[in-house]
């Protein structure tokens, strides 16, 4: 007989319709009693540090794919005021801290872009509020307040009815539902907090639930705000303008919003309805004040294996000494003034329906996110080559060395200056205005149904498909100046003072300078080299099997996927004349979209081994994709035209048929349980990923098109194609014990080894994107009746930090520790007080340059370890009171 080999997508199509055939026999024959989904994890209300805790080891237990969780100990109360560093608490995940928060999330050792986040199990739209970041496809943490969590698990294994998109794991994020809650719940909170640096900042919460008698019907209403000012100091060093070293503050005027509505009805047997929108925004002007310090011309020590023709010809300044009799030549100091904002709207509606030993699901909605920024403004000031004005600062003295992993700056004078030292009056700065906002949204409909078998081990068939629009689109838009730029005095731009690096400078009123440029301005035109779009149609079908026998459960199945890509972007013609805007020369007024598609068959199994009641071995292995950054899909992105740089100057020509890097993975781990809640546990993981995009970067190329600064046609041209693969491997080390007399600790370690193909990045170092190889927590706490107490250390090794924005770019961050601690007392019942500490050892934000002293790829100070940047750390406190009934 002649063998039939089948195509992944038909064994799909054959498993699916198997299962099919499966249910129908089971419902025929009336055998099969009904079930609990053995993957469903029902919400469980519990209060408590110790509940919480054992709430969690329970979803580890039960699941059958390797799962972690964070469960709130309350109402309004997960274990971490900020949802970042909570999910930072288990063991195999990193946090990267921007801005004072914890904004992305890295699972076992991957990029962030790699960390799927669901919002109950459905894609939740985002995009930033920076625009010198990468567009990518993770979530910003940051726009979540904790108060509205029920709480999160995060799947590092995959499966078949998982939505695909996460290499690293999928975070899914749960918010509360009023049937699960007692009739009349009600919760309420304010909070105020103050740092050793920034502001103070004032939060309210509150969440009403109701439902009635018969459980039919229910409405929650949760709502979230917090205000303060945001303040990090540092140094930042750009090393391009005679060696320039800027003692700098970054203050940001936060607002973040969050309202959360979810209805639930059971209208007869079998039949449940809900509704959920939540609405998440984040107002985020800020301000970027920099001091600069140009001391080359006092520079007594070098590393001379750090060279550019155009900026250090003598090599890198490593310290410099400027006496009274020395002074520097240069002063200047700016200020980055910039109107930003993100948000995101989710509105999901959802439908379960169980007829005798089957369960059908259907979920539609759609999630829609705006963000960027809608106005960057820059106002400056200089005195250079010995000038006495207009900026009269006092001159500089004392020594600068930047030998170590931080530059160490010590004046010998008082350095503070006020007002006074800056011109009567200022202008914003032409060249430097522009506006950068983002939107993104997807609509997704996906159904599900699960029917319990009676046929041999085989328990349950689970098979659905889903369909997602996604599209993201990117724009920029450049001002068209009145005919006269007014100056305004220069005292309405500045409202009292701010700290740099160790002396005070005037303060930015942010919403002054914001107001003062767009008064300047008479309209806006689109920069049409700063536009794209892409789109993408995505479906997905999968069928999956559970087992559950004698000592043995877990699951096994297929995820066929399916995309669709166009990416559309105006066209460059080479002939178009320039508008209102010199840079949209060459560019056409109308756009050119590319196509791209392609699809996959994704196998997943996972195996729980009960080997006694409280001693699980688990095993999986599974296949998983991560689409390719948005940044690397759009058409032609243009940066450094006509800026105050020479030699920025980059052409980005983006590939549309990227494919999505895919991860084969394994687990193996063996979990121990005693006592409630109490475990041990060791899990070991690798992962061998294809597909990584590598970026190829040609320089001194003519495109068409002259910078108004060097007046030449000469770009770096920069372009990605799919190459080369990598490997992580590591091992989760977890244990939580209670002491039974209030006292409990926990801990874990993750050690994580991986290997990138460097050629996938500038820096030309092979390591994964914010990857630490170790991890570690400990956490010891106490409670009883009246008060609890909790002391937390987390640490990381060191970790790549990639952005593609010529500023920043490629850095190694340097091992970072925090220590934290919360006290609390139960007044009443319902009344509790709480007392936070956040970074109790004010651990410093330290970052150096990693490339090798030859890569001329990259820009001087981030080679050869010179410590391009440091920010001081902040220890902050706040002070709680909530009520519960």
């Amino acid at each position: 007989m002649k063998k039939v080999r089948q195509t992944p997508i038909a064994a799909a199509v054959s498993l699916t319709l198997l299962g099919v055939a499966f249910a129908a026999q089971a419902q025929q024959a009336g055998q099969a009693a009904a079930k609990p989904e053995a993957s469903q994890l029902d919400q469980v209300v519990i209060t408590g540090i110790r509940a919480s805790l054992e709430t969690a080891a329970n979803i580890k237990k039960n699941a059958t794919a390797v799962v972690d969780a964070v469960s709130a100990e309350d109402v309004g109360k997960l274990p971490d005021a900020d949802v970042g560093q909570a999910l930072g608490r288990i063991p195999g995940i990193s946090v990267g801290r921007a801005f004072g928060q914890g904004a992305a999330v890295s699972i076992r050792g991957t990029d962030p872009q790699m960390t799927y986040t669901t919002l109950n199990g459905q894609t939740v739209a985002s995009t930033g509020w920076y625009d010198q970041n990468d567009i990518d496809r993770s979530f910003n943490y940051s726009l979540l307040p904790a108060e509205l969590i029920g709480g999160m698990e995060v799947y590092k294994s995959s499966q078949a009815n998982l939505t695909e998109g996460g290499i690293g794991g999928t975070v899914i994020v749960k918010t509360r539902k009023p049937l699960d809650l007692k009739a009349n719940t009600a919760f309420g909170s304010v909070r105020y907090g103050d740092g050793t640096i920034s502001d103070p900042e004032k939060e309210f919460s509150g969440l009403y639930s109701w439902r009635n008698e018969a459980r039919s019907f229910g409405v929650l209403v949760a709502a979230g705000q917090s205000k303060g000012d945001y303040i990090r100091r540092g140094v930042e060093a750009d090393s391009r303008w005679n060696s320039d070293v800027a003692p700098t503050a970054f203050v940001q005027e936060r607002k973040r919003t969050a309202f959360n509505v979810a209805l639930q009805a059971r209208p007869v047997e079998g039949l449940e309805l809900g509704l959920n929108l939540l609405k998440m925004e984040l107002d985020a002007n800020s301000s970027n004040a920099s001091d600069y310090l140009m001391h080359d011309q006092n520079c007594d020590k070098r590393n001379t294996a750090v060279t550019s023709a155009a900026f250090n010809p003598n090599g890198m300044c490593l310290h410099s000494t400027t006496t009274a009799a020395k002074p520097l030549a240069h002063k200047f100091f700016q200020v980055w003034a910039r109107g930003a904002s993100m948000d995101s709207d989710s509105v999901v509606a959802d439908a379960h329906y169980t007829l005798g030993n089957a369960k059908f699901d259907l979920v539609i909605g759609s999630t829609k996110a705006s963000g960027g920024t809608s106005a960057t403004t820059n106002y400056q000031t200089a005195a250079f080559d010995g000038a006495a004005g207009p900026f009269t600062r006092p001159n500089w003295q004392g020594t600068i060395d930047a030998t170590g992993k931080q530059i160490q700056i010590n004046p010998s004078t008082n350095q503070s200056w006020g007002i006074g030292a800056l011109p009567a009056q200022m202008s914003p700065e032409t060249w430097a205005t522009s506006a950068g906002p983002n939107k993104d949204k997807e609509k997704f409909g996906q159904f599900d149904a699960t029917v319990d078998l009676d046929w041999g081990v085989i328990t349950t068939f689970k098979t659905g498909v889903r369909l997602a629009d996604h599209t993201f689109e990117k724009r920029s838009f450049r001002p068209i100046w009145n005919a006269t730029i007014a100056p305004v005095n220069t005292s309405t731009l500045f409202d009292g003072s701010v700290n740099v690096g160790g002396w005070t400078v005037p303060r930015a009123d942010i919403g002054a300078m914001l107001s003062n440029t767009n008064k300047n301005i008479s309209g806006w035109v689109e920069d049409r080299s700063g536009y794209g779009e892409l789109n993408e149609k995505n479906r997905s079908v999968y069928g999956m099997f559970e087992f559950d026998t004698q000592g043995l459960r877990g699951n096994f199945g297929l995820r066929y996927i399916s995309t669709r890509a166009t990416s559309t972007a105006y066209k460059f013609d080479g002939v178009s004349p320039p508008d209102q805007y010199a840079g949209n020369q060459n560019w056409a007024k109308t756009t050119v979209s590319t196509k791209s598609s392609y699809n996959d068959v994704l196998p997943s199994v996972n195996l729980a081994f009960d080997l006694r009641k409280d001693l699980v071995l688990r095993a999986t292995a599974s296949q998983a994709i991560t689409r390719p950054n948005f940044a690397n899909m759009f058409g032609v992105t243009v940066s450094g035209y006509n800026d105050d740089r020479r030699g920025n100057e980059t052409w980005t020509i983006g590939n549309i048929g990227l494919k999505p890097m895919k991860s084969s993975q394994a687990d193996i781990g063996l979990e121990y349980y005693y006592g409630r809640g109490n475990m041990l546990s060791a899990t070991y993981f690798v992962k061998d990923i294809s597909n990584f995009v590598v970026a190829n970067v040609t320089p001194n190329q003519k495109v068409g098109l002259v910078d108004p600064l060097t007046g030449v046609d000469n770009w770096t041209v920069q372009s990605f194609q799919n190459s080369g693969g990598g490997k992580i491997r590591g091992l989760e080390l977890q244990a939580s014990h209670a002491f039974g007399n209030g006292f409990g600790a926990l801990g874990n370690y993750t050690f994580t080894e991986g290997n990138a193909p460097a050629s996938s990045y500038l820096d030309q170092l092979g390591v994964f994107t914010q990857s630490s190889k170790h991890n570690v927590n400990l956490v010891g706490y106490y409670e009883n009746e009246s008060y609890f107490g909790r002391l937390a250390y987390n640490w990381r090794s060191k970790y790549m930090i990639r952005e593609g924005a010529f500023w920043y770019g490629n850095r190694m961050h340097d091992a970072y520790g925090t220590l934290d601690a919360s006290l609390g007392w139960n007044i009443t019942k319902n009344l509790k007080l709480s007392f936070e500490a956040i970074n109790l050892t004010k651990e410093d934000d330290v970052q150096y340059g990693a490339a090798a002293a030859s890569n001329t790829g990259i820009k001087d100070p981030l080679r050869a370890g010179f410590p391009a940047w440091s920010f001081k750390g902040e220890t902050t406190f706040k002070l709680g009171l909530s009520a519960k009934f």
